[in-house]
């Protein structure tokens, strides 16, 4: 594979002054051209230690503006990147639409060096590169243009490198013992090498091998394959716009199939009950109760460093505010934070649509709540037309990979879809006409929503269908009676929370008052079962 790598190809002095002025021309107009294109840039640089990694990404900016340049190189975590998923602390650093990231000990690096040390076997590393893939596929797939560049030097040029480097009173700090122990397992590192690339070389992220002996060759060589992708890339997004068709089937509002004076389709959520309801004593007496306990297991949890995420979906004046203030109400302030998902940002439309929500994880012991989620990708721009249908499709497995990466983590994850019929919306609707406190919540969209509501069903139906995983499974709850959704909320976070602690901190609070039995059993009208799930 890396045979044609280690020619020790030299660009002459003469013809290397010749290339680069009418070459960084070139460059600098094509960045200008970028920053008004609708994708991002993603350029990898891995390979053999002394490849000059360092120095070509230093010569692309010099040959570059730097204004329009993101450079990230990871080193080991922070005790911040430590407390979220591995992948954090590469999404919070991706590059927006029209601009480059270069990326330095990227994410390919951890996985090399833990399965060249023996850390872990072929099969655990053979699942980071699919975890990589995917995570490559995501961001290509919303457009980011990926280039992947492995610098490669033989063992014999490797070992000149270093000892150049290493007499070099200028350069010789770069060259450590680990430097050396690597050259020593050069073997290793190579046979690791040519599994990454060709495991994780697609089409949409191609991996482009060059010999990093000649400074002058491989700087050349790395920014001429940048220019020729960026300018195959913006020629195609033109041709795409010359054919009056720039956003695929994005952009217009679909019509609207909803009667809601018809027979409403059978889904997952018209087979609810949604009878259950919940006296206030029981409801005042369970509500007291559930949050005690809740307060209890959060701390337990924070003190061990679990951290909860919670997401709520639902129809309009489904109740999803209030169910968030009765779990707030639990909580040490300090210890959450609710995250209300609105129509994005111009930063956060410049990036991938996950990325906002990545941003946000919690620390290690904390609570995150999300008031609508990633999950508008298959809901409200699926219905309204500003996802294409490409885009809202993939995602189904997209979200699926997020999540599993947070409950890989140990992160405790609870989805909640707030149900309600028709007919109670418009109660409620009009109810909150007539309350000046409540009025500001309803808006004309709210009513164009309501005009949908059986193709938003539809689709909360294909979500619920695609996205509710062993690991993640959605839990529908029942709101026609507010009392009824808020304990049947509060019931679902302490038994999952309960779940998710060691025996250790289980055994503490066994000492507490067991109230969870005696809230089931409250007046005769607790619901029979624990959960609603699917």
């Amino acid at each position: 594979m890396f045979r044609t790598a280690e020619l020790q190809r030299k660009l002459p002095k003469d013809d290397f002054q010749q290339q680069v002025p009418p070459l960084r021309e070139k460059l600098l107009m094509l960045q200008m051209e970028l920053r008004k294109a609708k994708f991002p840039v993603i350029v990898v640089f891995a390979g053999v230690d002394g490849a000059g990694k360092g120095e070509t990404v230093n010569k692309l900016h010099e040959w570059l503006d730097s204004r329009w340049l993101i450079t990230r190189a990871f080193g080991d975590p922070s005790d911040e990147e430590l407390d979220r998923p591995d992948y954090w602390r590469f999404w919070r650093e991706l590059p927006a639409r029209g601009r480059i990231g270069l990326f330095l000990s990227s994410w390919y690096s951890t996985p090399i060096l833990e399965h060249v040390y023996g850390r872990i076997g072929l099969a655990e590393f053979d699942e980071r590169l699919e975890r990589i893939k995917a995570f490559e596929q995501t961001l290509a797939d919303d457009g980011a243009l990926i280039l992947k560049f492995w610098m490669h030097l033989s063992r014999d040029a490797q070992k000149e490198r270093l000892r150049k480097l290493e007499k070099n009173p200028l350069q010789h700090w770069r060259i450590s013992k680990r430097d050396w122990q690597h050259w020593e397992m050069y073997d290793q590192f190579i046979a690791a090498a040519e599994r990454t690339i060709m495991k994780t070389s697609t089409g949409l992220a191609p991996w482009k091998i060059v010999e990093g002996y000649d400074e002058r060759y491989r700087s050349t060589a790395v920014a001429t394959t940048l220019y020729d992708t960026i300018r195959f890339r913006l020629d195609e997004s033109e041709k795409a716009a010359a054919n009056n068709n720039p956003n695929g089937d994005a952009g217009a509002r679909p019509k609207s199939t909803t009667d809601l004076n018809a027979v409403l389709p059978v889904t997952v959520l018209s087979r609810l009950d949604m009878s259950k309801t919940l006296s206030k004593d029981a409801y005042d007496t369970g509500l007291k109760r559930y949050q005690a306990r809740l307060n209890q297991l959060q701390r337990a949890a924070r003190e061990r460093k679990i951290s909860t995420i919670l997401v709520f979906e639902g129809w309009d004046a489904a109740g999803k505010g209030g169910s968030i203030r009765r779990i707030t109400a639990a909580l040490d302030s300090r210890d959450y934070q609710v995250i209300q998902i609105a129509a994005p940002t111009d930063e956060e439309a410049a990036h991938n649509y996950l990325w906002r929500f990545w941003r946000h994880l919690p620390r290690a012991g904390r609570v995150t709540i999300y008031d609508r989620s990633w999950y508008g990708r298959v809901l409200v721009e699926r219905v309204e037309g500003f996802a294409r249908t490409r885009e809202w499709q993939r995602a189904y497995a997209e979200i699926n990979d997020f999540e599993a990466q947070l409950v890989e983590r140990g992160i405790v994850l609870l989805k909640f879809w707030l149900h309600i019929t028709p007919e109670e919306q418009l109660r409620r609707f009009k109810e909150r006409e007539q309350i000046s406190y409540k009025a500001w919540k309803l808006t004309d969209e709210d009513w164009r929503n309501r005009e949908r509501w059986m193709d938003y069903e539809m689709a909360v139906n294909d979500m619920i269908e695609h996205t509710s995983t062993r690991q993640a499974p959605w839990m529908l709850v029942e709101a026609n009676d507010k009392r009824h959704a808020r304990v049947e909320i509060l019931s679902a976070l302490c038994e999952r929370l309960e779940a998710a602690l060691p025996k250790d901190a289980k055994a503490m609070l066994a000492t507490a008052p067991k109230v969870v039995k005696k809230a089931k059993k409250i007046n005769g009208e607790a619901r029979k079962s624990n959960k609603s799930k699917v």
